[in-house]
């Protein structure tokens, strides 16, 4: 069986129709941190396919004359009067795949070593202003208006005003600073250059662009829950609508921001947790989406 046809249909619908059937998913505001790795997943299995289809496409097979590599060199275009070059293909059918996997390697480390020297010229600023505070655990900032954000990275900060400090109950204030403590611990700041590094290789795929909006609103909706576990949902919401117009460093993770409405909505609704049969159903099929694309390429004795 020729895989080509069958991995480009495969890829293609990952990376376009994929995307609206989970936008439209009920279940994703129930378990936001499931939904990010399955958005996560959906990224890695588009890549795995991407790869196939281009060695497919280039590498010589026995039902085959002789691939791309045979077209070249009917046109002219390869070395050789005995026909094509099997040792170029080779290298061409090796190169094409390791080119999407360098290039999303290089666009990763990019965005992390970028995000990181802001942080950390951030962070300096911040130690040579605030105070820290032992009791909040938390770096105190003088700025009138109540504001909350994390640092996260090697040496994290959660960094608060002291506006906030002030105007927000004591239940208010430890829901925001569990709040950033989540997003530290969860790591939501690798989660989020993973998704830039696609958006950066695959731009204008629906999957990319919304992998990375989803991501992000995602991530908050984890720290939330996080947050709600030991505090109420109405000391929460009161604390995001308090800081919904602080400004905050573009790189930081911030309490308020762009998506407050729609979690405002989510925590002061029904919070109803998704059934855990669901829950289950949903992870294995996440887990399988990265080898559809191996099995396709390389169909089990019988199978091919």
């Amino acid at each position: 069986m020729n895989a080509v046809p069958v991995l480009a249909a495969y890829t293609a619908a990952v990376g376009f129709a994929a995307p609206p059937l989970l936008l439209r998913a009920g279940w994703t505001h129930r378990a936001p941190a499931l939904a990010a790795a399955v958005w996560h997943i959906l990224l890695v299995s588009f890549s795995i396919g991407a790869a196939l289809t281009a060695y497919n496409l280039v590498m010589p097979a026995e039902h085959l004359e002789a691939g791309m590599v045979g077209l070249l060199h009917s046109c002219g275009l390869a070395r050789g009067q005995g026909g094509p070059d099997s040792h170029a293909a080779d290298r061409l059918a090796a190169a094409l795949p390791s080119a999407i996997g360098l290039a999303l390697a290089a666009a990763f480390a990019f965005h992390v070593a970028r995000a990181r020297r802001a942080r950390s010229r951030h962070r300096a600023a911040v130690d040579l202003v605030g105070r820290h505070s032992a009791r909040l655990r938390a770096t105190v900032l003088p700025y009138d208006t109540p504001a909350a954000y994390c640092l996260p990275g090697r040496r994290p900060r959660v960094v608060i005003s002291d506006a906030a400090v002030r105007e927000l109950t004591a239940d208010q204030l430890g829901a925001v600073l569990e709040h950033e403590r989540g997003h530290i611990a969860g790591r939501h700041h690798l989660a989020l250059a993973l998704t830039q590094s696609y958006r950066s290789v695959f731009r204008g795929l629906p999957l990319a662009r919304h992998a990375r909006e989803q991501t992000a609103l995602l991530l908050e909706m984890a720290a939330d829950d996080r947050a709600l576990r030991r505090h109420s949902g109405e000391a929460l919401a009161t604390a995001m609508y308090e800081m919904a117009a602080a400004r905050t460093p573009k790189d930081a993770f911030a309490a308020g921001g762009q998506t407050v409405l729609i979690r405002l909505r989510r925590v002061l609704g029904p919070r109803a947790a998704a059934h855990p049969v669901l829950r289950a159903s949903v992870a294995v099929l996440a887990a399988a989406l990265p080898l559809l694309p191996l099995l396709i390429a390389c169909p089990p004795p019988g199978l091919g």
